[in-house]
C-alpha cells in the first residue's frame, strides 16, 4: 500500500547518524535510501501523517510557532528492541516528557492527521523491511548508541509513494 502523507521528523546529526546510517545500510539498504536517520514525530507512531494535500504555508503556521516555542531538546536512545509483533529493530527513546510535549503540540496544531496503528514510540529504526536472520537480530540488538544528543531542528517531508519523499522545509528549535 502506498504512503501518501506529510511528516514531522528530527534528523540525527553528525558522527551518530553516520554510525546508524552505516548500520542501516548494511542490514537494511532499502530503508537507508529512503530518509537519512531520523526520529519520526508525526506520521508514525501516535499520530498518522499529516494530511498530503495541506498548502506549505499552513504548515509553516503550524508548525514554525511550535519549534520556536521549543527548547533544543536532549535525548538519549535506549537498548535496540524489537518493534511488537514486527522483525524491526529500532533504538527507543522516552515517550516521556519534553519529547512527548512537543508530539502532542504537534498533534494539535489543527492540522487533520491519519489514525496511528501504534501508541507514541519515538525511535530510530535501524531495520524495516528484512526479514532478519537470528545472527542479524542478534547483532542489530547489541548495537549500542548510549551518548545523549541535541535536537536543533524539526524537518518536514511530503510523502507520496513511490515517489522520494520531498524535503518542504526545516523548523529550528529555540
Amino acid at each position: 500500500m502506498a504512503v501518501a502523507g506529510i511528516f514531522v521528523t528530527i534528523e540525527l546529526e553528525g558522527a551518530l547518524a553516520a554510525r546508524i546510517h552505516a548500520q542501516q545500510l548494511t542490514v537494511d539498504p532499502k530503508m537507508a535510501r529512503h530518509l537519512p536517520p531520523h526520529i519520526t514525530l508525526i506520521g508514525s507512531s501516535g499520530a498518522g501523517p499529516f494530511d498530503p494535500d495541506t498548502p506549505v504555508e499552513r504548515l509553516r503556521e503550524a508548525i514554525l510557532p511550535i519549534a520556536a516555542a521549543t527548547p533544543r531538546l536532549t535525548l538519549q536512545f535506549g537498548r535496540p528492541e524489537r518493534f511488537v509483533d514486527r522483525d524491526i529493530v529500532l533504538l527507543p527513546l522516552d515517550p516521556h516528557g519534553p519529547l512527548r510535549a512537543l508530539h502532542e503540540r504537534l498533534r494539535g496544531c489543527g492540522i487533520p492527521y491519519a489514525p496511528a496503528r501504534y501508541p507514541f514510540t519515538p525511535h530510530c529504526t535501524l531495520s524495516l523491511y528484512p526479514t532478519l536472520d537470528a545472527a542479524t537480530r542478534r547483532a542489530l540488538l547489541a548495537v549500542r548508541e548510549p551518548e545523549p544528543f541535541k535536537v536543533r531542528a524539526l524537518q518536514v517531508y511530503l510523502t507520496r509513494e513511490p515517489q522520494p519523499a520531498r524535503h518542504l522545509f526545516s523548523a529550528p528549535l529555540s
